[in-house]
């Protein structure tokens, strides 16, 4: 394992403060951060009501791919 030196430094003040093997800091460093990780509860997206639909959602792909095709079109022409 290769540690960046700051991380070193920091390995090195704890081992000194605590009179601990390098082994003993890093395993309770990564232990601790691993644990952080894990989130206690799933995480949920809220979800809100929009309403009734302005447009026909069922079209929706059909009106984009249209507009992307007349946008591709119109940039032939402008030889972009």
């Amino acid at each position: 394992m290769t540690l960046e030196p700051g991380v070193e430094d920091l390995i090195r003040r704890e081992m000194h403060e605590r009179r601990a093997s390098f082994k003993e800091v890093v395993n309770d460093a990564l232990r601790r951060g691993l644990q952080a990780s894990v989130p206690a509860t799933p995480f949920e997206t809220p979800t809100f009501d929009l309403g009734v639909p302005r447009v026909d959602l069922d079209r929706a792909l059909a009106l984009a791919g249209a507009l992307e095709g007349e946008e591709r079109q119109r940039r032939m022409v402008l030889g972009r």
